[in-house]
């Protein structure tokens, strides 16, 4: 396809090969009038001889034989290890003795998807949906994530110095019904609208129903400060957000609570990305200095965040 700028389109060079060949035009002369140089008519001239009208479009500038192309094999191999491990091409090259370009022209090559676009359980493509505008749908979920003490745990440091910072560190007070757990678990409660992706977060001290119902008060009061009308709630929790108070918060504010379908779209994708820890494979996050379960939220832990559609997983 000829770019913007090209100073012959597929009807130009028809009339610069018609004015050579039908008109009897030298080529110095047609190449003047055309701006082109004398090569460039003279091909499109031949061309137009040997295939008329039809020689004046574009190409494929593919080879004919590629002879140095990897051999199926390999490539059936590359596809088998990036299906069933879902690794990089970094990763799959240094298993397979190959480069990371060559995995990643194969990867194009037969159309597999980016891992960012795939379901980190299933490994399937995730269907994307959106609604049309804010406040048509709001998510609503739980992430539970273990308590860290100061100075990090046994994932950042190393078995041994977890357990010595496990033991020597004040203990956090236990929230959870778990018989060895001695710093128990912070609950980070999100609201997050399928339009806009703006996001409300609150770390909180359990999931109860009580819990829960304040959380959505607090929720939707921040979406109607700016601007947003929640029409409807979509969660998977059961009981604490589909208890009674919970309909009876959903009610007084105008929004109906209904839980995801058997098919369809991944429903919770979109919250559960928006308080994703680390991504699959990647670096440890340093250790830091903080108490992340505090049982009474806080303007500190209340959090207004857009999320970006890279897709959240």
């Amino acid at each position: 396809m000829a770019h913007s700028n090209a100073p012959l389109t597929p009807t130009g060079r028809l009339r610069l090969a018609r004015c050579v060949v039908e008109d009897g035009w030298p080529l110095r002369r047609a190449a003047e009038r055309f701006q082109v140089s004398p090569t460039t008519a003279w091909r499109w001239a031949d061309r137009y001889r040997r295939n008329g009208e039809a020689g004046m479009t574009d190409r494929s500038s593919r080879p004919h034989a590629s002879p140095r192309r990897t051999p199926t094999r390999t490539e059936r191999r590359i596809i088998k290890v990036r299906v069933l491990r879902r690794w990089g091409p970094a990763r799959i090259a240094y298993l397979l003795g190959l480069n990371p370009a060559t995995v990643h022209r194969v990867q194009v090559r037969y159309r597999l998807p980016r891992l960012a676009h795939l379901d980190r359980a299933t490994g399937d493509p995730i269907r994307r949906y959106e609604r049309a505008a804010p406040g048509e749908l709001v998510h609503v979920d739980v992430k539970k994530l273990g308590n860290i003490p100061d100075g990090g745990g046994h994932r950042a440091l190393g078995r041994s110095a977890g357990r010595r910072i496990r033991t020597e560190a004040a203990p956090i007070a236990n929230n959870s019904t778990s018989k060895g757990a001695k710093f128990g678990y912070a609950y980070l409660h999100t609201a997050l609208d399928d339009h806009s992706r703006i996001a409300y977060t609150e770390i909180l001290g359990d999931e109860t129903k009580e819990t829960a119902v304040a959380f959505m008060t607090r929720a939707l009061d921040h979406f109607a400060s700016i601007g947003v009308r929640v029409e409807r709630v979509l969660t998977d929790n059961g009981a604490p957000y589909r208890s009674h108070p919970g309909e009876t918060c959903c009610t007084t504010t105008a929004s109906n609570t209904s839980g995801p379908g058997p098919t369809g779209p991944r429903p919770t994708g979109k919250s559960n990305a928006s308080t994703a820890p680390w991504p699959t494979n990647g670096p440890t996050p340093a250790p830091t200095d903080q108490n992340a379960n505090d049982a009474k939220p806080s303007r500190h832990s209340c959090t207004g965040i857009t999320t970006t559609a890279d897709t959240p997983r």
